[in-house]
């Protein structure tokens, strides 16, 4: 795993010290060594980090064997013995998987060679001969890669971070700040930044290094794979035990791919279904006991590391835990500007970086069992998204907008109650604030925009911020799977938008940020288009979520240690804010720090803050997305 920049200028040479800066910049995600390279006006640096081929011959950036093509690359590529097979050349430097890909390219064409490829990868390759500039990212958006115009330079990176030392100041995108406090992360292909994208998973693009062509517009992008194409075509005709036989097959290969490596491999456990079928087969094909890893917290509510702690003493493996505290991660909440690099509220963050920081004293690849929930169904929202549609679709919708617009001024005027509303997620609730969120789902027009209501904190971010529109994220023509039936679609939608800008995002940046690699091998692109095929009672069997992928895991772990109520991965935050976070949190909140930052109306943040303190409400989510916004604009600035 890696970092890699580039910039590109058509009047000036490549500046040296500038790619130093920005490569600097990302030294967290290569702390080994580090590269330079130079020519028609064109610069790459790379950081690398050493996992497979630790001898210099790893070097990058890299060149094909005949120096035709130049190459900066960040990621792992599994199948590469296979790919070494197919290219003719008996002769190699090392046994890098950067090699290959370069040796691919020139061999090839980029496009080829990325149909090619099993893994995770971002990467930039130069076809000098060509002078055509090509960036590539994997299908399901694994690792990240920005890029853009800077005033009079084209830049990109893996991250956004070393992009600010290109051109300052960089403008805000008011269109993205609206997203970012509707969904909690910019959905792609935006960013923060006016003019600056990400490059859409399984996508590529082109650009050629000529006066005539590159003329400062963007780079033209081309998809090259599609999870749509895989999920409207037949459903797979297998029986059970068939389906079941295939999902293991293909798992079990998936993980072995993944084991691969010249240093340490652990992987994190939380005792769910993912994370204990991806240490099973990790066990099963190691040799050895596998290194295992978690974290707990002192609140039952959100402590998983006892659940964890059962499996691994079954499976066998060598587990470490570690519980923190609010003090711990109060630490960890001030470093979060550094890690995302853009606003970013998915809290569930903190613990993914401590349980990253706690693997990385041991080991420097580490399995991580994301994915499977929205591969095999696991979320309660599509049953609850359609249930709750089934029962208002019944109503005229201007009766339910009518009803939505009475309930929602009646609700706001109204004091609010502390009175526990049992059945929402298994943890206590505010009456008013359930039936605000009633309220929003009344009020949708169809129901894929209720569920797109469903994944909103401020579904009218016009209270904070007004005069920009919103990037509706699961309406981008892009992603439409309007052709699928609902449950289908609701999980196509965040395998396209939630899973790559907010899950693997984390993921990302939280390993990355302590120099570990994290691989996902329940997104191998095989097992998510053996996924996308399978009848929809193998994904949910008369309400039992993760139907195949249970039957899998109960070969490895009886039912006892795993049957239980979904936890997520959160922390405590309603609490914190109350208690250890308060001070904190209300100096950011204050409403003279929000009017010098001068974003957002600090009227309603002040409102639902009052609110919270009071203990009239749980406000603690929407807070969060105004507190991370907050705490980036202040490391910006």
């Amino acid at each position: 795993m890696c970092g890699l920049v580039g910039v590109y200028s058509r009047t000036h040479p490549a500046d040296a010290e500038l790619l130093e800066k920005m490569s600097a910049s990302l030294r967290h995600r290569g702390p080994d060594d580090s590269g330079t390279w130079t020519r028609d006006g064109l610069g790459l640096a790379h950081r690398r980090l050493s996992v497979v081929d630790l001898s210099a011959a790893g070097h990058q950036p890299m060149h094909s064997r005949s120096g035709r093509w130049v190459i900066c690359y960040n990621g792992e590529i599994y199948n590469t013995e296979t790919l070494r097979e197919r290219l003719p050349h008996t002769s190699w430097r090392g046994h890098s998987d950067t090699e290959v890909i370069v040796q691919a390219c020139e061999c090839w064409g980029v496009e080829q060679t990325v149909q090619a490829l099993t893994g995770m990868f971002a990467f930039a390759a130069y076809d000098t001969e060509r002078r055509e500039l090509w960036l590539a990212r994997d299908r399901l958006g694994i690792k990240p890669l920005y890029y853009g115009w800077l005033g009079e330079r084209f830049a990109f990176a893996s991250e956004l971070s070393a992009l600010r030392h290109v051109h300052s100041p960089r403008p805000l995108d008011p269109s993205a700040v609206r997203s970012f406090l509707r969904y909690g992360y910019v959905p792609a292909p935006h960013s923060i930044y006016h003019g600056v994208f990400k490059l859409p998973p399984g996508h590529i693009a082109k650009l050629p290094l000529t006066p005539a062509a590159a003329n400062g517009t963007n780079p033209q992008t081309q998809c090259y794979w599609s999870y749509q194409e895989h999920a409207c075509q037949p459903r797979l005709e297998l029986s059970e035990a068939e389906a079941t036989d295939q999902l293991h097959a293909l798992l079990r290969r998936a993980v072995k791919d993944r084991l691969v490596a010249d240093v340490p491999l652990g992987a994190f456990l939380s005792g769910g279904y993912d994370s204990s079928l991806v240490c099973a087969l990790m066990q099963e094909q190691s040799g050895q006991p596998a290194n295992t890893f978690t974290i707990g917290f002192d609140n039952p509510a959100y402590n998983e590391a006892e659940h964890a702690r059962r499996i691994a003493g079954h499976l066998g493996t060598q587990h470490t835990e570690l519980y923190v505290s609010a003090a711990d991660m109060l630490q960890a909440v001030q470093q979060l500007p550094q890690l995302c690099d853009e606003p970013f509220a998915d809290s569930s963050i903190l613990p993914t970086y401590l349980v990253s920081r706690l693997a990385r004293r041991q080991v420097t690849v580490s399995l991580s069992g994301d994915g499977g929930d929205e591969l095999f169904w696991g979320y309660h929202r599509y049953a609850t998204s359609l249930a709750v549609w089934n029962k208002i679709a019944r109503f005229p919708g201007p009766l339910r907008k009518a009803v939505e617009h009475l309930a929602r001024n009646k609700l706001m005027q109204t004091a609010t109650r502390r009175v526990p509303v049992p059945g929402w997620g298994g943890r206590p609730g505010m009456l008013n604030q359930k039936l605000l969120r009633v309220a929003d789902l009344i009020g949708a027009g169809s129901h894929h925009e209720q569920y797109h209501r469903m994944m909103c904190q401020w579904l009218d971010p016009d209270q904070l911020l007004a005069g920009a529109d919103h990037l509706n994220a699961y309406n981008n023509p892009a992603h439409w799977t309007a052709e699928l039936p609902a449950e289908q679609r609701m999980a196509a939608q965040d395998l396209l938008v939630y899973l790559p800008d907010d899950i693997l995002t984390k993921v990302d940046r939280a390993s990355m940020a302590v120099s570990l690699e994290a691989r996902v091998p329940l997104l191998d692109h095989r097992v998510v288009e053996f996924s996308a095929r399978l009848p929809d009672h193998l994904k949910n069997n008369g309400g039992t979520s993760k139907y195949l992928l249970r039957k899998v895991l109960a070969e490895y772990v009886p039912a006892e240690l795993t049957d239980r109520p979904k936890m997520g991965f959160g922390v405590p935050l309603a609490d914190w804010l109350r208690g250890p976070l308060k001070d904190w949190a209300g100096d950011l909140l204050a409403a003279d720090t929000i009017l010098r930052q001068g974003l957002l109306n600090p009227q309603p943040v002040t409102d639902l803050w009052q609110e919270h303190q009071r203990g009239h409400s749980d406000n603690s989510a929407r807070l969060w997305f105004v507190l991370m916004l907050q705490l980036w604009m202040q490391h910006e600035h």
